[in-house]
């Protein structure tokens, strides 16, 4: 038996040699391009490829995928530039030849290697033809065309590019913001600096140094100390403003003459250590705000009981005055994972009366199971607290076979106010929204809360965002993608017009005055969408979210 198993080790080498010494020319041919292609040895992989085309050795898409990949990255190298870009191009014409259908791969390395000749045109044409091989474009199939004509400074085909990467969904990212912003600035291009500009603000938030740099240039030259309209009406500005959500109006350039750019700080409070000027908490706009509870709405609806969720949108229609809504299951579990635990009323009743106490009076809406709700009922003590819930329009209960989370989300949305949960709204429900700017949604409105011994402690929305700004004046703020763990060590940008304070003109009754005149002073944005951490409130007017609209008292 040992010697027998002495010999095993023997006959295995002999059965790998022999499984070596019987490849296929396809096999060997793979397994000497993968050598190749992890040490990025381009002369060895087109050696290879020549071999393999005088043998006949039948080659699929994953090796031609490989082979055009090493010819795209040897373009880097000035003496294989020539070579690489010969061998390139042969190849993917030799898999025309075989009838092999490139996919997104082939195509995006393909238009590399057209943009390393400077044809731009021919990376171009490589994406929109993507669609006759059933395959759909990615943000790498167009850089190649993107990059290209930003690079030769042929702004209208930069901004075709972009105009079809539009039509097919595929979004923009800092770098490609950044050269359609480039080639904007060095062509003077003012209207497309704005635009960009607001791209890099709802895409991006932070920057990076070389984005900055660009700005900077744009903000220093000629072409951008003359674009702009002075006396702009003040209540448009304002308007515009509180339509978007904060943070930018969108109108425009506001005034005229040379720009102030300079690099400084912002404090805890959001006001601009350079300018003083105040940054604000930026929200998403009406249109995307409508959007978004429809979206809601429609998901609630596949899912719930239809009857059921109508009825509450119907209910919420006629109780549209909240400011704050409450996630009444998740305040009233948290931390209640210990042997006698359960669910928490007086934690809940100190939420209540807390948001209760800082708006002025105003009751929040507290969304609850009606399951939890009858086992509350049930306890005398309790009883008491759901009654007086129940006499002041505090409680929604969802019916049974309810997921509560449709309905605390799309009040909280629809009504545009504070949702006070710490629920990080990622799982599988939320997962189903599939938008961008819920993030953004929920920095503006989620409130989240601890208790540390019994006490309860909110943590209110930001006091701004950590975004690009365009205030009401004209003057911008950017904030730069430099990792700090002080948000107040944060460089920002801050760029002002000498002027500003003449730039916008207030309007009453048909008259315009200039500056800070007494006529109609437009209140400042700052008490609409800033912080609601630091807000003492006392009287029964003001909103602590800030909303929109005023609205009634509950019935």
């Amino acid at each position: 038996m040992e010697a027998k198993q002495r010999l095993n080790p023997t006959t295995t080498m002999t059965t790998n040699k022999k499984k070596k010494t019987n490849q296929t020319p396809e096999n060997k041919f793979q397994f000497e391009l993968n050598s190749c292609s992890k040490s990025k040895n381009f002369r060895g992989a087109i050696s290879l490829y020549d071999d393999a085309v005088s043998n006949k050795t039948r080659l699929n898409q994953h090796h031609l995928n490989a082979l055009l990949y090493l010819c795209s990255n040897a373009v880097t190298n000035p003496s294989l530039k020539h070579l690489a870009l010969d061998y390139g191009f042969r190849i993917f014409n030799h898999m025309s030849s075989l009838n092999i259908t490139p996919n997104e791969a082939t195509v995006a390395t393909v238009a590399r290697l057209a943009a390393a000749n400077g044809d731009g045109d021919r990376a171009f044409e490589l994406v929109k033809d993507i669609g006759k091989y059933n395959v759909s474009p990615r943000l790498r199939t167009y850089d190649p065309a993107l990059f290209c004509f930003c690079e030769f400074l042929d702004a209208d085909k930069a901004y075709e590019v972009e105009e079809h990467m539009n039509s097919v969904g595929v979004s923009l990212e800092e770098p490609e913001i950044a050269a359609l912003l480039k080639v904007s600035v060095k062509k003077g291009r003012a209207d497309r600096v704005y635009r960009y500009l607001h791209k890099l603000r709802s895409g991006v938030r932070c920057i990076g140094e070389s984005t900055a740099t660009i700005i900077e240039e744009w903000f220093q030259s000629s072409e951008a100390r003359e674009v702009g309209e002075e006396n702009l009406d003040a209540r448009m500005v304002r308007e515009g403003v509180l339509r978007n959500g904060g943070g930018w109006h969108g109108l425009g350039w506001v005034g005229k003459g040379d720009w102030v750019v300079s690099k400084t700080s912002v404090d805890g409070d959001g006001i601009c250590c350079g300018c003083g000027e105040q940054l604000v908490c930026v929200d998403i706009d009406d249109e995307e705000m409508e959007k978004f509870a429809l979206s809601i709405a429609a998901l609630a609806v596949e899912r719930e009981v239809k009857a059921n969720f109508s009825e509450f949108q119907g209910w919420l229609e006629k109780h549209d005055c909240y400011e704050a809504i409450v996630d009444g299951a998740n305040i009233g579990l948290y931390q209640q994972n210990f042997a006698n635990g359960g669910f928490s009323i007086n934690q809940l009743d100190d939420v209540v009366k807390e948001l209760y106490n800082r708006s002025g009076k105003k009751w929040p809406l507290v969304i609850l199971h009606n399951k939890r709700v009858r086992g509350l009922m049930e306890n005398p003590s309790s009883r008491i607290l759901v009654e007086e819930w129940m006499k002041n329009g505090v409680l929604y209960t969802t019916p049974n076979g309810s997921n509560d989370d449709w309905y605390w989300l799309y009040a909280a949305i629809k009504l545009r106010c504070l949702l006070v949960t710490n629920d990080e709204m990622r799982d599988h429900i939320f997962e189903l929204i599939g938008s961008n700017f819920f993030n953004q949604w929920k920095e503006r409105h989620q409130v989240h809360y601890t208790f540390v011994k019994g006490n309860l402690k909110l943590q209110m929305p930001p006091s701004y965002s950590l975004v690009i700004q365009e205030s009401e004046k004209g003057s911008w703020h950017v904030p730069l993608a430099l990792g700090t763990s002080n948000e107040s060590s944060r460089p920002w940008l801050c760029i002002t017009r000498k002027s500003a304070d003449n730039n916008v003109a207030t309007v009453s009754n048909g008259v315009a005055t200039s500056g800070n005149g007494d006529l109609d002073q437009p209140q400042k944005l700052a008490d609409n969408v800033r912080s609601l951490d630091s807000q003492v409130i006392d009287n029964n007017s003001t909103s602590i979210t800030g909303k929109r609209k005023e609205r009634s008292e509950p019935s």
